[in-house]
């Protein structure tokens, strides 16, 4: 008999990810059952994952009486959250990932993997204390490990989707795109393909459950600073850059003033002490080729998605 894979956030970007990459694996499809949990069980996009055999439910991420219900025989759970955007002081992120703690352990769950990420403030003694996206994600985790769920931190890198999504690489009148960032051209970003890649670390973990269990996974494909973006950029798409770095107030005005700070912070912290504190990605993608994958990196995403940026 199959056992359940509970997926939150079965429609969004992590959480398709994750659906995805099992229904792929032929041992892990044979292995598990999904269960999809989505704020909206009628939409296009959870009913395509019904027609592949998918069972949705929806869940009050506020009521742990819910929470339990839609974990109910769960073996094995993925958790993301969702960041508050632009609302200041909210702990949503922080209340709804230790609800979903609370419920896995009245459940029994026997792994629950947590997208999770660096805390910011603690990592920078109090210097940078204005990025809850990050922040509460730590305190999820740390409260995953004070509770005492088997569980494995999935701590996804900077989204590859933000350069064409977010208009990160800007067409100009004079054609050249350009790249603006508050951080020297020296700056490590991890870049991840979302979409395509947080199943893969996910089905990595289940792959391998014991020597996954209390650890951090990098997801990654590798370190890349802005000149490598653009360098590869211009390779494969023909387009000319240009790599502007500017003043905190300027990028600032470039975003709604609720999150300016938060985005300006966040970029702050990955030129130092860096994304992951200067941790090697070697473990992490060891682990991935040991369960038969490899990361998708930045050449190939342009390849894949020239189209998105003309």
């Amino acid at each position: 008999m199959s056992k359940i894979l509970t997926v939150f956030g079965a429609t969004g970007k992590q959480g398709g990810s994750v659906i995805r990459a099992i229904l792929q694996d032929a041992k892990l499809s044979q292995e598990f059952k999904i269960r999809g949990i989505t704020r909206d069980t009628t939409k296009p996009a959870a009913q395509a994952l019904a027609k592949k055999g998918v069972e949705l439910r929806n869940a009050d991420m506020n009521s742990k009486e819910s929470l339990v219900q839609a974990l109910q025989g769960s073996h094995s759970v993925f958790l993301v959250t969702t960041p508050a955007w632009g609302v200041a002081g909210s702990d949503a992120e922080l209340v709804h990932g230790k609800n979903v703690t609370d419920a896995a352990k009245e459940t029994d769950v026997q792994h629950l993997i947590f997208s999770s990420l660096l805390n910011v403030t603690e990592t920078t003694g109090g210097q940078l204390k204005h990025v809850p996206h990050f922040d509460q994600k730590a305190q999820v985790e740390q409260c995953i490990r004070s509770i005492g769920v088997p569980a494995t931190f999935v701590l996804a890198g900077y989204f590859m989707t933000n350069y064409p999504e977010m208009g990160m690489l800007r067409k100009g009148e004079d054609g050249v795109y350009t790249l603006a960032y508050p951080v020297s051209q020296d700056a490590k970003f991890p870049l991840v393909d979302i979409e395509t890649d947080m199943g893969k670390y996910v089905a990595a973990a289940l792959k391998n459950r014991s020597e996954s269990l209390g650890a951090q996974i990098l997801a990654a494909a590798d370190y890349y600073t802005p000149t490598r973006i653009l360098a590869e950029f211009e390779e494969v798409t023909g387009h000319k850059t240009r790599f502007v770095q500017v003043d905190f107030d300027t990028y600032k005005s470039f975003m709604p003033g609720p999150i300016a700070e938060e985005m300006l912070e966040n970029h702050l912290f990955i030129e130092n002490p860096g994304y992951y504190n200067g941790r090697d990605l070697k473990e992490s993608h060891d682990l991935l080729e040991k369960a038969g994958y490899k990361p998708i990196s930045w050449r190939d995403f342009l390849v894949r998605n020239k189209a998105a940026f003309l």
